[in-house]
């Protein structure tokens, strides 16, 4: 029961910062500006790796699994990231 507790918190804390990389990234396509996409997609990564940081760094104040917490925020930061993606392709045709 402990872990599915840590899957959840995991999923909406990634879901949390798989938002903030979208609007990151909609923002910076929205300016039509190459360089500006790129240092984005430069910023998305450094909010990936800050969520899964924070996570590991907590691991010892959590009351459930850090490692299936991981595993959430992984999972939810990829599914955001992918839908994200289709919504905004559809959109820019």
């Amino acid at each position: 029961m402990m872990i599915a507790i840590g899957v959840l918190a995991g999923l909406v804390w990634g879901a949390l910062c798989g938002l903030a990389n979208a609007m990151i990234m909609k923002k910076a396509v929205e300016k039509n500006n190459s360089s500006l996409v790129l240092g984005a997609n430069v910023l998305r990564m450094g909010v990936d790796l800050l969520a899964l940081l924070a996570v590991f760094l907590l691991r010892g104040a959590l009351p459930f699994p850090y490692e299936a917490t991981l595993v959430g925020t992984a999972v939810a930061l990829s599914i955001v990231t992918i839908i994200f993606a289709f919504r905004f392709g559809k959109k820019m045709k």
